[in-house]
């Protein structure tokens, strides 16, 4: 008996089925309420600020003032100045996903369905590196690739470098640099596919006379397809907007596009080029994302 019943000797109110659907309605959304206003705050008010800059007009400064005159021209402007540096970002980001996937497929198979009582030891030894900086990290790199380093030295000894030959300041120091730090954003989604693999599907292939690759490319490969496709985006999309490893493992030669965007605002204070060149890096992404996740799809359902 309620409360309302003991000291009034009436029933208590029961709110009306309707009312009370409604409150459950509500709910979902009221929990999202939070989350909305923290994006809303932090992520779509900054956006909007973002474009506005990207059309400001270019003439103007931080002495100065900008003015929004709708500069479309920017965008334009932007890109025939640094092509070399997008195409560069996501050739080098494209090269990093590839060694990636060379080495993080085996290794989240492995770890999967081989390591047994070792797979969270191993796990733990993927995302062990992630406990410290990115950029602690990249410059332990930049140690490690240095002219005087063990590992130049062994490569020259073994005469796979030449005398003056180097690996810092090249190319393949940013592109393992890219490697190393986004490798476990391609291993984990993996992991996580293939630790749901039912081994009895790949003996099954053994008994209808499927080879190991056979197998592996009917079986496995599909089986593994939603880790794969969020792994890759999870390593692609912040490695073409990276600009550490550029920096710190390369020259002015190797720059990426983060490096330029990095540059104009805040050593030439050029806000305009600066928001024009983010928002044609997220749309070129978001391409890419769209294309890669048709493309995806329509062979996962192959």
């Amino acid at each position: 008996m309620s409360l309302a019943h003991m000291t009034t000797g009436q029933p208590a109110a029961v709110p009306p089925p309707a009312a009370r659907r409604g409150r459950h309605r509500l709910l979902p959304y009221l929990l999202l309420l939070p989350g909305g206003a923290w994006l809303f705050v932090f992520f779509a008010v900054p956006l909007f600020q973002l474009a506005a800059a990207s059309l400001y007009d270019p003439t103007g400064s931080l002495s100065t003032g900008y003015a929004l005159t709708w500069a479309f021209g920017n965008y334009p402007d932007a890109l025939t100045a640094y092509w070399p540096q997008f195409a560069r970002s996501f050739l080098y980001a494209g090269l990093g996903l590839v060694l990636a996937l060379l080495m993080g497929y085996p290794l989240a198979y492995a770890i999967a369905q081989k390591a047994g009582r070792w797979k969270n030891l191993l796990l733990v030894c993927v995302v062990a590196p992630m406990f410290t900086s990115f950029l602690v990290r990249t410059l332990a790199w930049k140690t490690i690739l240095s002219d005087n380093g063990w590992l130049v030295g062994l490569l020259r000894d073994i005469h796979l470098l030449g005398p003056d030959g180097r690996l810092l300041a090249t190319p393949f120091a940013v592109v393992l640099g890219l490697t190393y730090n986004f490798l476990p954003f391609l291993v984990l989604p993996l992991y996580a596919s293939l630790e749901r693999l039912d081994y009895r599907l790949l003996e099954a292939a053994s008994d209808l006379y499927a080879s190991p690759v056979r197998a592996f490319r009917k079986v496995t490969l599909p089986l593994s397809m939603p880790g794969l496709v969020a792994g890759t985006l999870l390593f692609f999309i912040p490695a073409s907007g990276d600009y550490i490893n550029a920096e710190l493992l390369g020259t002015p030669n190797e720059y990426m596009i983060g490096n330029v965007i990095d540059s104009a605002f805040l050593v030439r204070l050029d806000y305009p080029q600066g928001a024009a060149l983010s928002f044609l890096l997220m749309a070129a992404i978001l391409a890419v994302v769209f294309v890669y996740l048709r493309r995806a799809g329509t062979e996962e359902v192959l």
